[in-house]
């Protein structure tokens, strides 16, 4: 603590040692928190990463897909859709592709490793289980 009388050596102040003592405080705490929130960081991704792992070995059902479908088949279930947020793209047929190439998709979407709102919105939305179900679903249909 500075006492109010104090003067340091040349010509500082009681002001200049209050600020330069609140900087060095400012300091050590913002990288405190840098610490804090790189720690964070790296366990987010890391559970980012199980979670993603667990999601490849999920086994989709067919049957439970059923009732989840319809918020794929507005938009990949029409030949030649093109949709127009966020701006024109041609939609993808989806029916026949691969289950672990269609699971890949989810994640990367969910993740933001794919870059289309609508998209990371609805895959944002998705269970593990539901990921693995759509995958199964779409990967039987023709």
């Amino acid at each position: 603590m500075i006492e109010a009388g104090w003067t340091g050596a040349g010509n500082t102040t009681r002001n200049e040692a209050l600020k330069s003592a609140r900087k060095a405080t400012k300091a050590g705490a913002l990288r405190a928190v840098s610490s804090v929130g790189l720690g964070v960081a790296v366990a987010l991704a890391l559970a980012g990463q199980v979670t993603d792992a667990r999601a490849q070995d999920i086994k989709g059902d067919v049957e439970a897909a059923k009732d989840k479908i319809s918020m794929c088949t507005g938009c990949h279930a029409i030949p030649g859709y093109k949709s127009s947020f966020p701006g024109v793209y041609h939609v993808p047929l989806i029916a026949g592709q691969s289950e672990q190439f269609l699971t890949n998709a989810l994640i990367a979407y969910r993740k933001g490793d794919r870059d289309h709102p609508t998209m990371r919105s609805i895959a944002g939305s998705l269970s593990d289980q539901d990921i693995a179900d759509l995958a199964a679903f779409y990967a039987q249909a023709n």
